[in-house]
């Protein structure tokens, strides 16, 4: 069963990855097209243009080389049988954050060639979503923003008791104010 699941995952890998080096060269070549159809006037690009293309199409170019490595399987050369699945490249976590950023960087090639250069600054949705979550998980607690969500968390443990324990607390509560015919013919 668990070679099952690891042939599902090499499989899974194995389409990601060919989606990966596809999504490598067609956002170029579209940006290059939209170009020449819609935006001939900006050819050829201009020096900034050529040096935000760079700097963006690096790191895609390295985070899609890590994520290749991460999800490659290994197969025994003799036999072709599966070795290692690679990691599950639909995991959550920085694997997801990865894809996000070559998502992002697409978009904006595609979108600059279609609607023109400022269509660069939708790539500033990175660092600020990275500022965010810097902020959430370690400058607010540590600046003391989580002392608003402790007087919370006293409420949110009285809402969250198991069905056991409502039960009980609810069967305490029949027995303390139960019904005046009942406490007579107990006495």
């Amino acid at each position: 069963m668990a070679k099952g699941a690891a042939k599902r995952i090499a499989g899974q890998n194995e389409q990601t990855i060919r989606n990966l080096r596809l999504g490598m060269f067609v956002p170029t070549i579209l940006s290059i097209m939209f170009r020449l159809l819609f935006r001939r006037n900006s050819l050829p690009p201009s020096k900034g243009s050529l040096a935000i293309y760079g700097m963006t199409y690096l790191p895609a170019l390295f985070l899609s080389r890590y994520l290749e490595n991460m999800g490659t399987s290994r197969r025994d050369p003799t036999t072709g049988a599966l070795l290692s699945s690679g990691e599950d490249l639909s995991q959550p976590g920085v694997t997801e954050w990865c894809f996000d950023i070559l998502y992002v960087t697409w978009a904006c090639q595609v979108g600059s060639g279609l609607f023109g250069e400022w269509f660069w600054y939708l790539y500033l949705v990175i660092p600020l979503y990275a500022v965010f979550k810097i902020w959430s998980y370690f400058v607010g607690p540590m600046l003391g923003r989580s002392s608003d969500n402790s007087s919370s968390t006293g409420t949110s443990e009285k809402e969250t008791l198991s069905k056991r324990q409502e039960k009980l607390r609810k069967r305490s509560e029949r027995s303390e104010r139960s019904d005046p015919r009942a406490r007579a013919t107990r006495k």
